[in-house]
């Protein structure tokens, strides 16, 4: 499926950069993310976000004109990298964006950059691009994969739980998912499980857990992987008695509202939830529920902050991207208000951000959402950036 955007003017409180005029013909956008199958509800959102920034600027990002090309994956590594050498090639794209999952990421992005196309991961952070295969045209304006999980491991270690049972899906995410937690959880292991990518049934595990007596349990299973696990460890009377900790993959709006009360009390980590006070998130959670009739996640954050980016980097060089040396500049600087608050660029172009742990609680509304609760590192930089050479 593919389709191409060209908003009309929208009204908005004007922030910054939106406000810009126009000095350059328009700018290709490459949007690849899932939108069908499993998981595609967080590439809705991202795409939603992403677009919500257009409409706001009235079809311009930092009053440049932007053509986005959106396309479908599938979650599947092979179909996104035809697409991304068809939106090179033949598309001309100047930037692209939209992958939600690590493994596709890894199919895509390197091609792409080596290229000399820009890529701005609004989601999708594997080490392997944080540290040894950094490159001077990637930025990622979410996080590094492990990040989330580093503070859950230090939330979890700061709680006393000395004996936890963690497991994650068999990809290049749940692998750094579980490297970033042992990084700083400090008890010991009760068991380390991957699980299939999409898996559905966690009968198996559950009974595994079970039998390995922890204390308490990570995971990180997004989309419905998460939704499955949660409705499954709760109908197995094991909520209550055996605390679930996560990262915000597993307890976002794209998944709290079926799985309902089998994630009510829990804590997970984020960089960013809908109560963050500033001028920017306010304006971004009332427009997005304004737009689409629904509460906003943390992709549609990510999605909505990587216009943002693109946007305040195209208003510095006027929308000229032949100097690309210039738009790098521009995009490491990242002069754009995020809606997380402090927000900018490591060595290795990846977010230095606060992490917060939050909590899953019911509204006044009856729906269930989160609430910041507590702050767990602040100006947090990933443990890969060491290995970057650009």
């Amino acid at each position: 499926m593919s389709r191409k955007i060209s908003l009309a003017a929208a009204t908005v409180a004007a922030i910054g950069f939106l406000a810009a005029p126009a000095m350059a013909e328009g700018v290709k956008v490459g949007m690849i993310t899932t939108l069908s199958g499993g998981g595609s509800g967080l590439g809705i959102d991202i795409r939603d976000g992403f677009e919500l920034a257009l409409k706001q600027g009235g079809g311009k990002l930092g009053g440049i004109d932007v053509e986005v090309i959106t396309q479908d994956d599938a979650r599947k590594p092979e179909t996104a990298k035809q697409i991304a050498d068809r939106m090179v090639k033949s598309d001309k794209v100047d930037i692209m964006t939209g992958i939600v999952w690590s493994n596709l990421a890894m199919a895509v992005v390197p091609g792409v950059t080596k290229g000399g196309t820009f890529y701005i991961s609004p989601n999708a952070g594997p080490s392997a691009l944080a540290g040894k295969m950094c490159h001077e045209n990637y930025f990622n304006v979410a996080w590094q994969n492990d990040n989330l999980h580093e503070a859950m491991g230090q939330h979890v270690t700061d709680k006393g739980f000395k004996n936890v049972y963690i497991m994650a899906p068999n990809y290049p995410a749940g692998k750094d998912a579980l490297s970033g937690f042992k990084r700083f959880y400090k008890g010991g292991i009760a068991g380390e499980v991957y699980t299939k990518l999409g898996q559905k049934d966690y009968a198996a595990e559950i009974s595994a857990l079970r039998a390995a007596k922890p204390d308490a349990v990570f995971f990180f299973l997004p989309g419905g992987m998460g939704i499955n696990f949660l409705k499954q460890y709760a109908q197995a009377g094991l909520k209550d008695s055996i605390p679930l900790f996560g990262p915000a993959f597993s307890f976002d709006e794209t998944i709290l509202k079926p799985v309902g009360g089998a994630a009510l009390g829990v804590f997970n980590s984020s960089q960013w939830n809908a109560d963050i006070d500033n001028a920017a998130n306010r304006a971004f959670v009332a427009d997005f529920i304004a737009e689409y009739g629904r509460r906003p996640s943390l992709y549609a954050s990510q999605g909505y902050d990587a216009a943002r980016l693109i946007g305040s980097a195209l208003k510095a060089v006027g929308g000229d991207m032949s100097d690309k040396s210039a738009f790098r500049m521009a995009l490491t600087k990242a002069e754009f208000e995020s809606v997380r608050g402090n927000f900018r660029f490591g060595s290795n172009h990846h977010p230095i951000q606060d992490i917060y742990v939050r909590q899953v609680y019911q509204n006044d509304k009856g729906d269930l959402t989160n609430r910041i609760v507590g702050k767990v590192f602040t100006d947090h930089q990933d443990a890969y950036a060491k290995d970057c050479k650009m």
